[in-house]
């Protein structure tokens, strides 16, 4: 099969349009990067109600969601392989719903970690069902071009997400935020249940066992296009959490930007949104392979140019902006046709390939991330570091993946 001969739409969520589909699948999406970044603001008020005196256990309150977040993230795939998306999704978003107005009443500190992993465990449901959803029903370009659009809204969430946040603790204290999250859980919930059908049909299910899920799971893994792109994507993944750790390091405490530091990050974080939507035009006639390596291609490049200025001591402020930029609008064009391109082989195996797809990327990409956002040091030159690690890596794994071969998309098959 041939990127080409992948683009057949397969119509499985009638009877909602294209895009109400996509608006529902973005929307789905979303609560993940709403529950995580709406947090920040928080995190005082939330040490200060339950007398927290460890500065740094207080963001434990994030910790707590990523882990049920990571690990849910390998249940769920097998069991909407067996069960169907639509159940499965449900469930999870109607657990999301329960762990936010438990954590409104939580009594105590202890209750509301609780509560965190629950919805991150819940958020783990939209994430894998809604990409197995989308490998349901499109393939080939196609598809990425939906992931596209979708991942516009998933990667521009947490550039307002913060300023959201803050906007309702002027109104009100830390809880009020769990209000909020609520209250976005039971509208996306509601309007997927009446409108989202079961996108796997009864034939195309796995039974429930032991030997079937550690078949899928062995599928997934030993798939080279699969495994490969999704290691890649780690790397991309990688030099993004590190942006997004070091940013406010870097623009307060290098460039001492102050409150501008949120206009500068939003301005530089917008370029994510517009690549996609130029993704999302321009993949059905050039092919997720040309675009996404030429992208990565280009992040290399602009990290050499970022190293370089680093160590010479020469990145002034306008300059770092525009590297930046041009980074995030490389990686807009770069993690929804990995995305793609890994699941492309996966058809059969889609809940499974989602579920370690999303896992792999995540826990690794958030590790590399961790290490560049610890290593600040008062300068620029461990963020462009790591940034130039993390790039160069992926491209070294797409070139294994592919043999050495790079933007052949019309010739070599999926």
């Amino acid at each position: 099969m041939t990127d080409t001969s992948a683009d057949i739409e397969i119509v499985r969520h009638r009877p909602m349009g294209f895009a109400e589909f996509v608006i529902v699948i973005a929307a789905i999406m979303a609560l993940n990067p709403l529950a995580m970044d709406m947090m920040l603001p928080a995190l005082p008020n939330i040490g200060s109600t339950f007398h927290i005196d460890v500065a740094n256990r207080v963001q434990t309150v994030l910790s707590a969601f990523v882990i049920g977040f990571g690990l849910g993230q390998f249940a769920i795939g097998p069991l909407s392989d067996s069960f169907g998306r639509r159940p499965v999704l449900i469930g999870g978003m109607v657990l999301y719903v329960l762990a936010s107005l438990f954590a409104i009443a939580a009594p105590s500190f202890e209750m509301l970690l609780l509560a965190r992993a629950l919805e991150g465990l819940g958020t783990a449901a939209t994430r894998v069902i809604a990409t197995s959803i989308v490998r349901d029903c499109y393939a080939g370009r196609r598809m990425a071009s939906v992931v596209s659009l979708a991942m516009m809204v998933f990667i521009a969430v947490p550039v307002v997400a913060p300023s959201f946040g803050q906007a309702v603790m002027i109104l009100t204290q830390w809880r009020g935020i769990f209000i909020v999250l609520t209250i976005y859980g039971v509208v996306a919930l509601l309007w997927t249940a009446a409108r989202l059908p079961e996108t796997l049909p009864e034939n195309e299910r796995k039974p429930f066992s032991v030997a079937e899920i550690t078949a899928s799971f062995r599928k997934t893994l030993t798939d080279r296009q699969t495994l490969g792109y999704a290691l890649a994507a780690s790397g991309v993944f990688g030099a993004l959490f590190g942006y997004v750790l070091s940013s406010q390091q870097l623009f307060t405490g290098v460039y001492h930007l102050g409150h501008y530091f949120p206009l500068a990050f939003a301005a530089i974080a917008v370029t994510i949104a517009l690549a996609g939507f130029l993704n999302a035009r321009l993949v059905g006639r050039l092919g997720m392979r040309v675009i996404s390596h030429g992208a990565l291609v280009g992040s290399v490049v602009i990290a050499l140019a970022c190293f370089a200025a680093a160590m010479l001591g020469t990145l002034p402020l306008w300059l770092f902006m525009t590297l930046s930029a041009a980074m995030m609008f490389s990686f807009g064009l770069t993690f929804a046709n990995f995305t793609a391109l890994a699941l492309e082989p996966q058809r059969a195996n889609a809940g499974t390939a989602s579920s370690i797809y999303g896992s792999i990327t995540t826990l690794l990409g958030m590790a590399a991330g961790a290490v560049v956002g610890q290593a600040f040091d008062g300068t620029v030159v461990p963020f462009a570091t790591g940034f130039l690690a993390c790039t160069a890596s992926a491209l070294i794994i797409v070139l294994i993946t592919e043999k050495g071969r790079l933007f052949h998309g019309h010739h070599k098959p999926v």
